[in-house]
């Protein structure tokens, strides 16, 4: 399962720098995930970077 970007995104770009493997970039005024990329920081521990900067909480599992 990937994580994503939901419509609260306020642009700020705080997660496109925290995201190991590139998954996250800018699409127009918010940022997206690409699923395909996106592995939920498996080699980072338990913890999604994205996630802990993300000062609106705007990024949740990617629902299947």
């Amino acid at each position: 399962m990937a994580l994503s970007i939901t419509d609260e995104c306020i642009g700020c770009g705080d997660c496109e720098p925290e995201c190991p493997v590139g998954a996250i970039s800018e699409g127009g005024s918010v940022y997206s995930i690409d699923p395909a990329i996106c592995d939920e920081c498996a080699d980072y521990g338990e913890s999604f970077r994205c996630v802990e900067v993300c000062p609106v909480d705007c990024i949740i599992p990617l629902e299947s």
